[in-house]
């Protein structure tokens, strides 16, 4: 047998380590998994009280209210990422460590998915009542939002490793991912206006899981590369 045969049962119990250590460290600070979900729902229902009770309004501005709602709370806790890490040392433990880098990186942006993204498309649905969406809409929001929060959870966990122990860093964090997000926010806003619509969402859904697939691939090494560098 290999050995990458032996290494894997390793390299999947580092992957498990890192996501219940920050899931755990999360469930003992709530504040870290309530902000971004409070931000969440006070943006997207505020908007309804603002725009007025018109269905066919709220029904045309209800997907890019939410998806832009749900980016800025995305944004929101990304600054957090590797924050404690580094200012408990555990950033040089996990640089240190005899597990690949890429592997620890990959179980951070997971731990941050579970503990933001999930949460933001498991409360997505009561949001969307408020914008007047049918279950079709709201079945293929959920879809879209699911993809597009793991990209952003993946792509910021590059942002976040290398705006690490600077200063003002929130506000370099958000200029390096805008870039990056803005596919995921258009498509994703459209695919559920279509939806909405009666309209062939397809296309837009499997963009969306072509980009989380490709983030997915390139975000662990490009995450690890920018560790080392902030680090020197």
């Amino acid at each position: 047998m290999s050995s990458e045969a032996h290494d894997a049962p390793g390299l999947v119990a580092g992957l498990v380590a890192v996501i219940r250590r920050d899931v755990l460290l999360a469930w003992k600070r709530p504040g870290d998994v309530l902000n971004p979900l409070f931000f969440f729902a006070m943006v997207s229902t505020l908007f309804p009280l603002a725009v007025g009770p018109s269905t066919e309004q709220l029904q045309f501005s209800g997907p890019g209210v939410v998806w832009v709602a749900a980016l800025l709370a995305t944004l929101l806790s990304l600054n957090t990422l590797f924050l404690s890490d580094f200012e408990d040392g555990s950033l040089d433990q996990l640089l240190l460590s005899p597990q690949p880098l890429p592997v620890l990186a990959l179980g951070k942006a997971v731990a941050h998915w579970l503990i933001t993204g999930l949460p933001l498309v498991l409360v997505s649905p009561l949001i969307a009542i408020t914008f007047q969406m049918d279950s079709a809409a709201i079945s293929v929001m959920m879809a879209t939002l699911a993809f597009g929060t793991v990209s952003l959870s993946l792509l910021g966990s590059v942002g976040a490793a290398l705006t690490v122990g600077l200063n003002r860093g929130t506000a370099l964090l958000s200029l390096l991912i805008l870039p990056l997000s803005m596919p995921v926010l258009i498509f994703g806003a459209r695919t559920v206006a279509l939806a909405a619509a009666g309209d062939a969402v397809s296309a837009g859904v499997y963009f969306l899981a072509a980009y989380c697939m490709l983030a997915l691939t390139l975000a662990p090494f490009a995450t690890a590369a920018a560790l080392r560098i902030s680090n020197e």
